[in-house]
């Protein structure tokens, strides 16, 4: 059995290697894929996310998987995730990402984080499970509602990220803006760490339940999840239709009932000009080989919603696949 290997995201130098084993001496005597691609490259590397999230562990399973059924070397990389993802897809440092359906949508239209960037040479594999949008705090925080928020020292990602907008756009419905707080810039890890010395006061966290870094803070302090309300989702759902119901279940965290909140979706892109042979299998692969996955998100990686709230265009390799499954 081949070993699936992990490594830090390094965009220049993954780009480099990239290009040397696509363009090479002899690059222009192998023949083109099947959709008229370029030629594959001999190895393929996934990037996902940090690794106290749910990208990483994810991805670390879906390489081995498609490394086992494709034959290539495959590889998870640690990333900033989704938007800095879709940059790295279209400079040409990695093959398959995992983003949000709405970062995605962004840079599709150049919009948001994207504005004046279009980037159209990345495509949809499928839709993978819902990231729900978690505003964390603990117990000690006081903090209950949105409206608690005001003056508070708000962790909500990296400028640009996914999170990031979630955040903006979740204030926004609220009646503020990130003037309104005072925002800082951490990722999952550090969002855990600074709730955990009381350096924040709560933390917007996009990702599927449970994630890991939130797990993590449950096992020194008493999480809790502010809940957005049905009245606003509505107003959200309304002017961002690319969000949905969701609610995180209790039994995780420590929760003792779940609490309503709003998702967005994970998803699988992948370059444009990999061929259509080559996505077909590494799509058949995963979506065939769930049960190889140990997580709990597993089990909404499904055929039959693979196409559900994906707004950009699907690689061909991967609607051939959903094509004859569904």
């Amino acid at each position: 059995m081949l070993k699936k290997k992990f490594g830090l995201f390094a965009a220049v130098t993954l780009a480099g290697s990239v290009f040397l084993a696509g363009c090479g001496d002899d690059a222009a005597t192998e023949p083109e894929g099947e959709g008229g691609g370029a030629a594959d490259p001999e190895f393929l590397s996934i990037l996902t996310g940090g690794t106290t999230g749910t990208y990483y562990p994810l991805g670390g399973a879906m390489a081995t998987i498609v490394e086992n059924e494709t034959g290539l070397d495959t590889t998870a990389e640690v990333s900033q995730a989704s938007a800095a993802n879709m940059t790295a897809l279209a400079d040409g440092a990695a093959q398959i990402a995992f983003v949000q359906t709405d970062t995605a949508f962004y840079a599709a239209e150049g919009s948001n984080m994207f504005e004046g960037e279009v980037i159209d040479t990345v495509s949809a594999i499928g839709a993978l499970y819902p990231e729900t949008i978690q505003l964390v705090t603990t117990a000690n925080s006081g903090i209950a509602s949105f409206d608690d928020l005001a003056g508070k020292s708000i962790s909500v990602g990296a400028p640009g990220s996914g999170t990031y907008i979630n955040a903006e756009q979740l204030l926004e419905i609220h009646g503020m803006t990130m003037e309104d707080i005072d925002a800082q810039n951490l990722d999952f890890g550090e969002s855990q760490e600074s709730l955990q010395s009381g350096q924040v006061d709560a933390a917007f966290i996009t990702a599927g339940t449970p994630t890991g870094a939130v797990e993590s803070l449950g096992a020194t302090s008493d999480v809790v999840i502010v809940p957005v309300e049905q009245d606003k989702a509505d107003e959200l759902i309304e002017k961002y239709p690319y969000y949905a119901n969701d609610v995180v279940p209790s039994g995780i965290y420590g929760l003792t009932e779940e609490v309503p909140t709003v998702s967005v979706l994970a998803m699988l892109v992948v370059q444009n000009d990999l061929s259509e042979d080559l996505v077909y299998d590494i799509t058949k692969a995963i979506y065939e080989n769930t049960d190889q996955i140990q997580h709990a998100k597993a089990d909404f990686i499904k055929s039959e919603t693979a196409l559900d709230g994906i707004g950009i265009d699907i690689h061909p390799g991967a609607q051939k696949y959903f094509d004859e499954v569904n």
